[in-house]
């Protein structure tokens, strides 16, 4: 089984910002072909994604385009059986060219190029990029500006095990913040601590997100301690105190 990405016209069909008040916005499109599928595993699918959501999926098996998240609930923004169709044909597109690069003996990336050059890939692929995308991209924020702008601020909440070595780890994690990009840091009495644990910014079914840091500390500390939470949805740093005995929370506000 052979995993391949498609070609930049098919593939990551670009990530194109448009700068606006609140942008930037970007439309990608990422797009995978297996040339031996099993059972669960389309030959081709396709997802775009409007900045990091995603707004529709499409995969060989089923043969339809379907919009995902809150776009279900979005008329009028694209025809989904057009888009379905278009789909159709890059995934058959893709695959042909995957079948006629698995038989290359050798030279397979030039002869790939030679040829994508020579039937005019190259030029629709430009064209694609730099004519139809922003285009798609503009006439997609007419509808999805409310869903791409919103600001969830962060609720904050805590734990703590006491592990080997006599230390303790205190947690902080930050939940249901959107969009993704969010700071945090511990602090004793004021003064920024060295964190033992950073952890990834994690999306939730929702489609808000989720992290956290931890810092490890004497067991017999009692601090007092302080988690730090910076987010765009918050006009100053959520800031909120651990109590030993006491795992508290709370909630930002805009």
């Amino acid at each position: 089984m052979l995993p391949f990405l498609l070609s930049p016209l098919l593939v990551l069909g670009p990530a194109v910002p448009q700068e606006t008040h609140h942008g930037p916005y970007s439309l990608t499109f990422h797009s995978i072909g297996m040339s031996g599928p099993e059972a669960g595993f389309p030959s081709f699918q396709a997802t775009g994604y409007l900045n990091d959501r995603a707004f529709f999926h499409y995969d060989s098996e089923s043969g339809k385009a379907e919009p995902r998240g809150p776009w279900r609930q979005v008329e009028g923004m694209e025809d989904w059986e057009e888009v379905s169709k278009r789909q159709k044909a890059r995934g058959d597109f893709f695959l042909k060219n995957l079948k006629e690069i698995m038989g290359y003996y050798k030279d397979r990336a030039l002869k790939t190029k030679l040829k994508w050059e020579t039937e005019g890939s190259v030029q629709r692929a430009k064209a694609y990029l730099e004519e139809e995308c922003p285009r798609m991209l503009q006439n997609y924020l007419q509808y999805s500006k409310t869903f791409l702008d919103r600001q969830d601020a962060p609720s904050v909440s805590f734990t703590s095990q006491v592990g080997p070595g006599n230390l303790k780890t205190l947690k902080c994690l930050a939940y249901n913040f959107y969009p993704q990009p969010v700071s945090m840091y511990w602090t004793q009495a004021g003064s920024a601590v060295e964190t033992d644990e950073w952890g990834a910014i994690v999306p939730s079914e929702d489609g808000t997100y989720h992290s956290w840091v931890t810092v490890k500390v004497p067991s017999s500390d009692t601090g007092p301690y302080s988690c730090h939470v910076q987010h765009s949805s918050l006009a100053q740093p959520l800031i909120v105190p651990w109590n030993e005995g006491q795992e508290a929370g709370a909630v930002g506000t805009s």
